[in-house]
Formats: structure tokens, C-alpha cells, sequence
């Protein structure tokens, strides 16, 4: 560790958990709070001209989400480490997370001693994802990755539409749709268009809305 400690930045759009998060920190001796910021777009703004090893944000915030500033932060300060502390764990938003850079992930559940062993621990380099978490993120990189097209399309035969219907809304040949129902088949493992929608609505890939 370095003379001046782990030197954290946080970003939230709450004061209030600015204010105590700062508090709490600085209570141990080896953290210092250089910075707070209540925004994303905020934050990038400030810490062009603060020193930080390791930034402990939200993710929900107006203007631009804690995953849009922890992915312009890790382009544009590689060296910098970041840490979630946030109410949310859906499985989008834990990957998105992840994806974009982040090496923690916490829910503000979390005790003070467990955010400041995350501290410790991404500042050193390392991950720190509570077991629960990492199980869900596991699961939510198992699940079949389709592309935009192939998602659009499986939207629709999950509504009942037929290959040529389908051509018709996207303006593509038959032929075209044809293919790409055949190859969400096989990543779907499933025998038919019944079936692949069935499991497309357990993965979570599509969403049906119900009127009435």
C-alpha cells in the first residue's frame, strides 16, 4: 500500500449516503475520500483532475449509469479500479457491471467491514463477488447468446408468426428468415417453434405482454 492510504472516490446520486459513506470510510485509517460525486457524467468531470485508486459508485443515477461511467473510466484510466455498491442485482445489471470493468460488486446490505475488504481487495487488483452473486452472474453467462437479429426474430415466433409474416415485418426474404429460426433451433436445443419459445421465456430472452 502506498504512503497516502487507498485514496476512494464515490459516486451517488443520494447525499445523503454520500455524506455517510465518506464517514464511515475515513473511520478506518487507510482509506481517505478524495472526492464525492452525484452523478456519473459528474464524477468522469472531477476525477480528470483527482487522484484515486479506486472508485465505489451506484449504479442507478441520473444523466449517465454507474456502467456507462465504469466503462469510459476503465477506457480512459485503465489503471483505476472500480467497486459497485448498489440496492440492485438483477441479472442485466450485475453483468453490465461486470462487463464494463467493474472488480466489486456489493448491495448496500452490505456491513462496513465487507465494503472495506472489497476496498482492500480491488485496490490490490483482485475481484471481490459475494458467492450469491457470482452464482447468478455465472448462470446469467450460461444463458444462450443470441444477436440483435436473432432476438428480433425469436420476439416474434414466441407471437405466433409464420416465416413469411416475418419476412414481411423486417422487410427480409423468407429464405433469410427461414435460416435464422433453423439456428435459434439448435442454440435453443429445441425440437420445434413451441418449444424454443418456451424455453426463450424460462431463459428470460423474450417477454410476452399479456393485454386484458
Amino acid at each position: 500500500m502506498s504512503e497516502h492510504g487507498i485514496r476512494v472516490f464515490v459516486v451517488d446520486d443520494h447525499e445523503v449516503v454520500r455524506m455517510g459513506l465518506k464517514t464511515m470510510l475515513e473511520s478506518s485509517p487507510e482509506i481517505h475520500v478524495v472526492g464525492t460525486a452525484s452523478s456519473g457524467q459528474e464524477a468522469l468531470e472531477m476525477l480528470a483532475g483527482t487522484e484515486a485508486d479506486v472508485v465505489l459508485t451506484d449504479l442507478r443515477m441520473p444523466e449517465m449509469s454507474g456502467e456507462q461511467m465504469i466503462a469510459t473510466l476503465r477506457r480512459e484510466h485503465p489503471g483505476l479500479r472500480c467497486a459497485v455498491l448498489t440496492n440492485y442485482r438483477s441479472d442485466e445489471e450485475v453483468f453490465g457491471a461486470i462487463k464494463a470493468g467493474a472488480s466489486a460488486y456489493l448491495l448496500k446490505s452490505a456491513s462496513l467491514e465487507q465494503i472495506l475488504h472489497a476496498i482492500r481487495v480491488v485496490h490490490r487488483g483482485g475481484q471481490c463477488i459475494p458467492e450469491q452473486i457470482a452464482q447468478q452472474l455465472a448462470m446469467r453467462v450460461s444463458r444462450v447468446q443470441l444477436s440483435a437479429r436473432e432476438r428480433e426474430i425469436l420476439e416474434w415466433v414466441a407471437r405466433g408468426m409464420k416465416n413469411r409474416e416475418i419476412a414481411t415485418k423486417l422487410s427480409i426474404s423468407e429464405y433469410t428468415v427461414r435460416n435464422h429460426v433453423i439456428h435459434l433451433l439448435e442454440k435453443l436445443g429445441s425440437r420445434d417453434r413451441t418449444e424454443a419459445t418456451s424455453v426463450a421465456i424460462q431463459q428470460g430472452l423474450v417477454r410476452l405482454e399479456l393485454n386484458g
